[in-house]
């Protein structure tokens, strides 16, 4: 079942062999519907997970940072609406087409292991395997401590690299029931716009920064949200 702008779902894992794990789908979720979507799985404290493709342009920004903050300023600016999540980190530019995606797992769920800290390859395993069947080579590393202003070329927590590049990252919010961990996969980047907003300079800045459009991933945002959602469904069946 796809939830496309007007109903809003579709559910992957189902008549595929995996057992009782559907992971919904939105299309072309706003950004703040999706925070608002990934707290409702956080407050059910139930293994799970789900997709969006995001519709519009945000700024999305952790928990802790100040709304000081300089790039909060020129998001506004820019005519982008800032969203606050409930996880760390600081900021993201997220744009129409950009797959999120979220893992959900009760506190005492053994797949979260002795330290969700440091769990973001486990947690992101589906990620990595959805990128796998595109041919895409990704691993989770510790982040780069590049920005502290944007989240994926921070030091905090693990990113997604491709070579030498950055493609995604996640984030965590812990409460007494469960773990929420989710993290993006951008489609396009507009360096420039990130540049400006963030303060971003070219090396070793925006320019380490890709895409899944620059890295020859050219299919409908709907068929790459389907396999990302089914690689998810077959990491929660993992024990």
């Amino acid at each position: 079942m796809v939830r496309g702008p007007e109903e809003m779902t579709h559910v992957a894992g189902e008549g595929r062999g995996w057992g009782p794990v559907p992971v919904p789908i939105d299309l072309g979720i706003g950004c703040a519907e999706n925070v608002v979507a990934d707290e409702s799985l956080l407050r059910a404290a139930l293994a799970g997970a789900r997709v969006a493709v995001l519709g519009d342009v945000a700024v999305s920004v952790g928990v802790g940072v100040s709304p000081a903050e300089a790039y909060l300023s020129r998001a506004r600016a820019a005519a982008c609406p800032v969203v606050r999540r409930s996880t760390g980190g600081s900021g993201l530019l997220h744009a129409p087409g950009d797959l999120a995606w979220t893992v959900v797992l009760p506190r005492r769920d053994p797949r979260i292991g002795g330290s969700y800290l440091a769990a973001y390859p486990r947690l992101g395993s589906g990620v990595s395997q959805f990128l796998e069947a595109f041919g895409v080579d990704a691993r989770w590393i510790p982040a780069p401590g590049l920005s502290a202003n944007y989240c994926t070329l921070s030091a905090r927590g693990h990113v997604l690299m491709v070579g030498d590049r950055v493609l995604g990252g996640a984030a965590q919010h812990l409460t007494q029931n469960a773990l929420l961990h989710h993290g993006f996969l951008p489609r396009t980047l507009d360096r420039p716009l990130i540049g400006r907003i963030f303060d971003l300079p070219g090396t070793d800045g925006v320019d380490r920064l890709t895409c899944l459009e620059e890295l020859g991933l050219n299919e409908p945002a709907e068929r790459q949200a389907e396999e990302l959602a089914h690689a998810l469904a077959e990491q929660l069946e993992r024990r």
